[in-house]
């Protein structure tokens, strides 16, 4: 069997906590590990989150296991009776997935220190959301000169072979699809006028990156100058000085909460819970709203204030009334099929 450096790590350090404690199985004695997302994410929670867990759990292993939501479904579909993760970080599509599949446990309210602070929206019981993502229109200001305004812009002449998209594996490929459908007449329920305006784009298109972060390092290699994209991966970005900017299109940006789960059938219940914990702090998310990962919070104890509060919203109220919420119920009915759509039809 061939090992991965991540692998080799979470082995190791099981071995170590069983040959402390012989009392232990190997479900038992491995590490907490954490799922969260690929680029900005798994940056943000290694710097931030992971080093608060740490501060209260100073004997807790943990790993970060960085993949796509749809990901980590697949790995504790395969192995529900001892999952080889413990929390899973989802977008409400796959969330929902989670839930309606029995893969992840109710939260224990009662027990939560910052359940009953967050903003309704994020008082989820299956799993809380410390988190909002925000989706608009992000390019390079070096090479577009004029800043785009729609989503209509990706299939100007003057971006042929500049242009970047995710595949639909990824809640941004799938919401900014949903986006262009409705642009075109079409809705959550029908896409196919998304469909045919992909086909349109093929001539703009560069690259169609496997997740978001690694749509954002197509700008750092320079390989795309405009593109749909997350908010807070363009702003770690623009720390290391990428040249890079965000705009919401007049169309609306996508909102969408990010929720964080305790998967069922855990051995680290606890230790799930005090992650979970540590991400619903106001001082946890006070720092991750700062550069350079501005990220959304959904405590009440937190002003939004920057960036987030200048170019999205100056309170959550504000950025439910601009921003777009789109209806993932509706949208995972046929995504599976979307996803193998996209898979045979858009290729460059």
């Amino acid at each position: 069997m061939i090992m991965n450096r991540r692998s080799l790590m979470t082995t190791a350090l099981t071995l170590g906590a069983m040959k402390a404690f012989p009392g232990l199985s190997f479900a038992q004695a491995r590490p907490l590990v954490f799922a969260t997302f690929t680029g900005s994410w798994e940056e943000a929670h290694k710097a931030v989150l992971v080093p608060a867990f740490r501060k209260a759990n100073a004997d807790a292993a943990i790993v970060l296991d960085p993949m796509l939501s749809v990901d980590q479904i697949a790995k504790v579909n395969a192995a529900k009776a001892n999952p080889p993760i413990d929390v899973m970080l989802h977008d409400p599509g796959p969330a929902l997935v989670a839930i309606g599949q029995d893969l992840v446990e109710p939260y224990p309210v009662e027990k939560s220190a910052s359940y009953k602070d967050l903003i309704a929206e994020a008082q989820e019981p299956m799993g809380p959301a410390p988190f909002f993502q925000v989706v608009g229109l992000t390019y390079n200001p070096e090479a577009v000169k004029t800043p785009p305004t729609s989503w209509a812009d990706l299939w100007k002449p003057e971006f042929k072979g500049r242009v970047g998209i995710t595949n639909l594996n990824s809640t941004l490929g799938t919401g900014w699809l949903v986006e262009i459908a409705k642009m075109r007449g079409g809705s959550e329920a029908n896409v196919d006028p998304g469909f045919k305006a992909l086909e349109e784009l093929k001539p703009n298109l560069a690259a169609v990156a496997a997740n978001p972060g690694a749509l954002a390092t197509l700008f750092q290699q320079g390989q795309i100058d405009i593109s749909p994209g997350n908010f807070n991966a363009i702003q770690i970005l623009k720390a290391r000085g990428v040249p890079v900017e965000f705009v919401a299109p007049k169309e609306g940006a996508i909102a969408f909460k990010t929720t964080i789960h305790i998967v069922k059938n855990s051995p680290n219940r606890e230790l799930a819970f005090k992650l979970i914990e540590a991400a619903l702090t106001p001082e946890v998310q006070t720092t991750l709203m700062n550069p350079p990962y501005l990220i959304v919070p959904t405590n009440t104890k937190v002003t939004m204030g920057g960036e987030i509060a200048r170019v999205l919203a100056k309170d959550t109220a504000e950025l439910k009334q601009k921003f777009v919420f789109q209806d993932w119920k509706k949208i995972n009915e046929q995504r599976s099929a979307w996803i193998e759509r996209f898979n045979r039809e858009i290729k460059i």
